[in-house]
């Protein structure tokens, strides 16, 4: 027992010991704490700690957002069921609404407290209280809530609460520069697999929908968009990763004022649920507005957006904040300089190609052609000599004039076929090798119908080289590219049983050539299609003075890609 003159400390054992056990304990924590890297497990430990050198009954720490709704709880001493019973965390609201920035709120009885407004049903009954702010690099990081100590609180139980606080917020600060770090070099090696997706000659489709992909699961997202410029310049969301994201393919959020903005301003910004934003506007909601926090994050280039890279979570998860932005930013950047780059080589190659066909054909033009014609003159002046050519060897020379001649117009055909590689192969073959292609990637072989006014070129061959006469070799180039694309963009998005490619050539002085390319499948979006799927067919009618459309068939099912040009 203590002397007369020596206090009693905690337990009745005399304060010196009792004070140095609770100091060695209280640093042990510290320690232990200090030591933890992951959030959840630190939170864990801190509400446990708080709750063990305290004695109280019932803790726990509530993160909440700029709303006062609660994004993170972590509790004890409530078991599961009831805790299912209580249903959603507090907000920071009634009592827990007077806990000051600064300093604790203790309680004798919370129920006392003039913004008191009672528990939920079924709410064990709680008296004593203590809560105090856990501060984290200067601002409110979470709030600790103990509750429900036999005798009340006391001032040493204060002063364990701050130490402790102070030890967790150093611990979180910690563990968030760990999650931090280790987020950047996720979404460093994304930025990475872009690239090198691009430069290996990765179709540009499939590289978008990695981007959005990768943006999704390194940031935990429930949807990742990206909104990118139309044919007519309005922003589709033509890449959506997510589960049930179908209905967002192909949506028009040109007047989104989030989307434009970022699109617009290049600078890319946070909000918080997009769900409540339209509650609380009283407007209709529309699609996005399912979703809880938004982030949007420009893909610029040259200092021009060509896109924004949209990230949703779900309602109730916390919100963005400006470290996701400026990672988030910093990728979507690198992806857009990451296409230019691509664009840029693949220009280059495609001009040294062009330009070593050129210097090929310039020499079999300047050199083999011109050599084998001097060959053939000779051996013409030979025959023409003034002394008689034995028959036998004049019809040798003949022979040898006729090879000479044939190897020139040869050389001819592959200077024509170096200028235009498919100038050689018929048009009819070159779709019909396309439409063949195409099966793999849909899984079927399609249809495939030609005609010339009318006529089917499968009952009349000869209009297949009709085909050739009437349509000019570079519009040729652009059918072949409009089929190509036509059917990787029903491979690829309208999950269909069957398309039907159909070439219509009609002849006379406003002659033209339309390429149809029919499907069965999910149909034309409410909205635009997506834009990197018909954009090109749409430069490409332009160019050739022509029409490009996408509608529904007859049929009503399906889809119907109808592009048109002039002959020549």
């Amino acid at each position: 027992m203590p002397g007369a003159d020596e206090p009693a400390g905690r337990g009745g054992s005399p304060r010196g010991p009792a004070v140095a056990d609770a100091s060695a304990q209280l640093m042990s924590a510290i320690l232990d704490l200090a030591g933890d890297l992951d959030s959840r497990s630190l939170l864990e430990r801190f509400v446990a700690l708080s709750v063990q050198l305290t004695g109280a009954r019932y803790g726990a720490i509530n993160i909440v957002d700029s709303a006062g709704a609660s994004t993170t709880f972590v509790h004890t001493g409530i078991d599961a069921r009831t805790a299912a019973t209580l249903g959603r965390p507090p907000h920071a609201a009634g009592v827990l609404g007077q806990i000051p920035d600064d300093g604790v709120l203790r309680l004798d009885d919370l129920r006392d407290h003039p913004a008191f407004r009672g528990l939920p049903a079924g709410h064990p009954p709680m008296g004593s209280f203590l809560g105090a702010p856990v501060r984290v690099r200067g601002e409110r990081y979470g709030t600790l809530y103990l509750a429900e100590k036999h005798g009340g609180f006391d001032a040493e139980d204060e002063s364990v609460v701050r130490s402790l606080a102070a030890a967790a917020a150093v611990a979180v600060h910690n563990a968030q520069l760990y999650a931090l770090e280790r987020r950047q070099r996720q979404w460093q090696s994304a930025g990475r697999a872009i690239t090198t997706m691009l430069l290996e000659g990765a179709d540009q489709e499939d590289v978008l929908a990695a981007v959005a992909a990768n943006a999704r699961q390194i940031d935990g997202a429930q949807c990742v968009a990206l909104a990118l410029p139309g044919a007519d310049f309005e922003l589709l969301l033509e890449i959506v990763d997510g589960v049930g994201t179908d209905d967002l393919v192909g949506l028009d959020v040109s007047g989104d004022p989030e989307v434009r903005a970022a699109f617009e301003a290049g600078t890319g910004h946070v909000v918080g649920s997009r769900a409540e934003r339209a509650g609380a506007a009283g407007r209709a909601p529309e699609p996005l507005d399912r979703y809880g926090p938004a982030l949007y994050a420009p893909l610029l280039t040259e200092g021009e957006s060509i896109g924004v890279l949209v990230m949703l979570r779900a309602p109730g998860d916390p919100e963005f904040t400006a470290d996701d932005l400026a990672m988030s930013q910093s990728f979507a950047s690198q992806a857009a300089l990451a296409f230019v780059l691509a664009d840029a080589q693949q220009l280059r190659g495609q001009a040294v190609l062009r330009d070593e066909r050129t210097r090929i054909a310039r020499d079999l033009h300047d050199m083999a052609i011109q050599q084998l014609f001097a060959a053939g003159m000779a051996i013409e002046a030979a025959r023409q000599g003034p002394d008689p050519v034995p028959p036998a060897l004049d019809g040798v020379l003949e022979t040898a004039v006729g090879h000479v001649d044939a190897g020139i117009r040869q050389i001819r055909v592959i200077v024509r076929t170096l200028d235009d590689p498919g100038a050689t192969v018929p048009l009819v073959e070159r779709v019909a090798a396309e439409v063949e292609l195409a099966r793999s990637s849909l899984g079927f072989a399609p249809e495939l119908s030609m005609s010339v006014d009318g006529v089917g070129v499968e009952t009349d061959p000869a209009l297949g080289l009709r085909i050739d006469d009437l349509v000019a070799p570079g519009r040729a180039n652009n059918v072949v590219a409009v089929v190509r694309e036509g059917l990787s963009n029903v491979a690829r998005h309208a999950r269909s049983g069957a398309v039907a490619v159909r070439l219509l050539v009609t002849s006379g002085a406003h002659g033209s050539i339309t390429v149809e390319v029919e499907d069965d499948g999910v149909g034309v979006p409410p909205a635009r299609t997506r834009a990197s799927g018909t954009k090109n067919l749409a430069r490409r009618a332009e160019e050739s003075g022509g029409t490009f459309a996408l509608l529904q068939p007859p049929s009503g099912r399906g889809a119907l890609l109808r592009w048109t040009a002039a002959l020549d």
